[in-house]
C-alpha cells in the first residue's frame, strides 16, 4: 500500500492506476463500519483507493472538530490489512487552495433529518466529496448506508453535476446485539449502551414512524426525529449525551 499527501503525487499514481477504480473517502478513526466498505470494494476493483480528510467544513462546532479522535498510523494499518491499493492523506490547503470561497450548495434536502439542526454540514460534505471525486476520479465510491440522508445526497449530486461515478451504498454494520457500529458508541456507558440496543430494536420493530417515537419515548430516549423517506425508516436520539442514528428498510420497500 502507498499514501500520497499531495494533489501532484496522487495525480502522477492516478495515471497509473489500472481499472476500475474503487473509493472510499474516511474521516479516520476506522471501525469494523468503515472497513466493510473497503471489503466489498476489493473484489470489484482493480485499483482500491482510501482516503483520510478530517474535513472541518462539515463542523457545526469547532469543539467537534477539534476533539474529533485522531490515529493516523492505525487508520493506514487497517487500511493495509483491507486491501487498500493507495491512501491518499491530504492536508486542509490540499483540499481548499482557496479556502472555503467555493462550495456546493444544495437546497432541499440538506435542511431536513440531520441537516435540520446542523446548517452547513451536508454543504460541507458534499463539498469536499466533489473535491475528492474530482482528484482521485474514481469508476466506483463506496459510502455506508448507516447514515442515509448523506448516502442519498452523495447519489444525486453525482447525477445533478454528471459525474462518472457510481455511488455504492454497502449495508450497516451491527454489533451481535443489533446496534448500528460507530466510532460514537465508544462514548456509550452501561446503561447507554442498553438503550442503543432498545433504540436498534424498536426502529426495527416498529409498525410506524409514531410508533417508533412513542417505543423510544418509553425507553428514556431522547427523540430527536424518527421519519420515514426513501423507503427507510430514519432517526436520529441522543443517549447520555450521545447523538446515534441508524434506519431501516419499510416492509412495504422490499428490501433488507
Amino acid at each position: 500500500m502507498r499514501r500520497v499527501t499531495t494533489v501532484e503525487e496522487l495525480a502522477l499514481e492516478r495515471d497509473r492506476m489500472a481499472g476500475p477504480v474503487g473509493f472510499v473517502p474516511t474521516m479516520g478513526a476506522l471501525h469494523p463500519g468503515h472497513l466493510a466498505l473497503f471489503e466489498r470494494a476489493r473484489p470489484e476493483c482493480g485499483t482500491l483507493v482510501g482516503s483520510v480528510f478530517v474535513n472541518p467544513t462539515q463542523f457545526n462546532d469547532a469543539r467537534d472538530l477539534k476533539t474529533y479522535p485522531r490515529d493516523l498510523d492505525a487508520d493506514l494499518s487497517a487500511m493495509k490489512r483491507a486491501g487498500a491499493d493507495l491512501v491518499f492523506t491530504p492536508t486542509r490547503g490540499a483540499i481548499y487552495p482557496h479556502g472555503y470561497r467555493y462550495r456546493v450548495i444544495e437546497t432541499e434536502i440538506t435542511k431536513i433529518l440531520c441537516g435540520a439542526g446542523r446548517p452547513g454540514h451536508f454543504d460541507g460534505v458534499l463539498s469536499v466529496v466533489l473535491r475528492l471525486f474530482n482528484l482521485v476520479r474514481p469508476d466506483r465510491a463506496y459510502f455506508g448506508e448507516k447514515d442515509w440522508q448523506q448516502l442519498t445526497l452523495v447519489r444525486e449530486m453525482t447525477e445533478a453535476l454528471f459525474l462518472p461515478v457510481r455511488v455504492v451504498g454497502v449495508p450497516t454494520v451491527r454489533d451481535e446485539r443489533g446496534v448500528a457500529l460507530s466510532s460514537r458508541n465508544l462514548n456509550l456507558d452501561e446503561g447507554g449502551y442498553r438503550r442503543a440496543v432498545e433504540f436498534a430494536r424498536i426502529l426495527r420493530e416498529s409498525t410506524s414512524a409514531r410508533d417508533a417515537r412513542r417505543g423510544l419515548a418509553s425507553e428514556g430516549i431522547d427523540v430527536e426525529y424518527v421519519e420515514d423517506r426513501w423507503g427507510r425508516r430514519l432517526a436520529a436520539v441522543h443517549v447520555g449525551g450521545v447523538r446515534l442514528i441508524d434506519n431501516v428498510a419499510l416492509p412495504e420497500s422490499g428490501e433488507g
